[in-house]
């Protein structure tokens, strides 16, 4: 398989790459818990978080924003003190800040619909030939940056919001010459 560039051949990024990376997500929940762990990788590897993200999912509640925002200093104390995820405090308590913006976005209208209404509730079909093609962001993921920090999320500028937009699928973004990328367009929305 001649698959996109970035994953080389560490089985856990080669599994991510072929069976995750690029599928659209469609559940509020699971865009929020992605959105996070994009803002936890600011600076770092993603596949530092990929190995991490079972530590992740067992600290922040499986990533319930609901029992999230109601989290204080007493939580981010624990959090800074585990081992298992990266001990930013600054990250943690976006993530507990960024809970609350969720609940507020999914009150008024379901933070699915809110991130998919910029592509009108279909994946945008790129067609990169190599990875330097390929952008760090773009002007639709510094739109949804500055509309997710006015919403009250941190952690989420134009290049988080751009890696987050690839991973789950509002964006295929895997190379023309990679199986995935046709297997990935396939999934489009037929309505």
């Amino acid at each position: 398989m001649d698959r996109c560039g970035w994953c080389g051949v560490d089985p856990v990024y080669v599994d991510y790459h072929d069976t995750e990376w690029g599928v659209p997500e469609w559940d509020s929940r699971a865009l929020w818990e992605k959105l996070i762990l994009d803002g936890f990788q600011a600076g770092l590897s993603w596949i530092t978080i990929l190995k991490k993200r079972n530590n992740f999912r067992s600290a922040f509640a499986n990533f319930d924003p609901n029992e999230i925002a109601t989290w204080g200093e007493k939580e981010v104390e624990i959090l800074v003190q585990n081992a298992g995820i990266i001990r930013h405090r600054g990250k943690i308590e976006a993530a507990i800040g960024n809970a609350r913006a969720w609940q507020k976005i999914e009150q008024r209208e379901g933070f699915d619909t809110f991130l998919w209404g910029y592509m009108e509730n279909k994946p945008l079909q790129n067609s990169w030939a190599s990875l330097a093609d390929v952008p760090a962001h773009t002007p639709l993921s510094t739109q949804i940056s500055k509309d997710l920090k006015k919403a009250g999320f941190r952690f989420c500028g134009p290049t988080i919001v751009y890696a987050f937009m690839q991973a789950t699928g509002m964006v295929n973004d895997h190379l023309v010459g990679c199986p995935r990328h046709a297997e990935v367009a396939a999934m489009q929305p037929t309505s």
